[in-house]
């Protein structure tokens, strides 16, 4: 018996995946989440073998929940739902410790089998999943990425620099750099570029 905490805010895939899961495999649904917020929660409550989340939803996001719920628990086995992944959003759940990955249109025994991959300590990627995330087409050096992270905050150059440890000019290339690779024209515009495309 696998016991799951299942988080999704599209009620209609979330009630059918709540039913149809525990029929394909021996599971048991402990709470359901239509939030961030809630999947954090539910799972902090319930302790399930696997939390099942999806990557988008409103508030707190997938990888907002999951990286709340690893300060906590650390070990809490993690499978994420997702319907595109986007550049950079893989390799954020990744380094937050999410063991897999599945399409969002996968067929419900094929998410089962997966949550007991996981349950016995595996890992599993859809395939899909990772060959979207392969063709990742970031530009930025971590440094430049550092650079914007900071500057979205606010921070003016001689703040970002003493943050950073860095000298005002090193701080001046990174940002031009990263301007250049956006192709914007202010360091916001860069920051704010580089956060739509999940490169931060």
């Amino acid at each position: 018996m696998t016991t799951i905490v299942l988080a999704d805010d599209e009620v209609l895939l979330r009630t059918a995946l709540a039913a149809l899961l525990p029929i394909e495999g021996d599971i048991t649904v402990l709470a359901e989440a239509s939030d961030g917020q809630t999947a954090v929660a539910a799972t902090l409550q319930h302790r399930p073998d696997v939390l099942v989340i999806d990557l988008e939803m409103p508030g707190v996001d997938g990888l907002g929940a999951v990286a709340e719920i690893r300060r906590t628990l650390p070990e809490q086995v993690i499978l994420m739902l997702t319907r595109h992944a986007r550049p950079g959003v893989l390799r954020k759940a990744l380094k937050l410790g999410v063991q897999g990955f599945v399409s969002k249109s996968a067929e419900p025994a094929h998410i089962t089998t997966v949550i007991a991959t996981l349950h016995a300590g595996r890992r599993w990627i859809d395939p899909d999943v990772s060959a979207r995330a392969v063709t990742e087409d970031n530009p930025l050096t971590d440094r430049e990425a550092d650079v914007l992270r900071v500057t979205g905050e606010g921070y003016s150059v001689t703040d970002i620099a003493a943050r950073l440890h860095l000298a005002p000019g090193t701080v001046r290339n990174y940002l031009s750099n990263a301007m250049r690779k956006t192709q914007t024209r202010t360091r916001h515009e860069a920051a704010r570029y580089a956060r739509e495309h999940d490169w931060l």
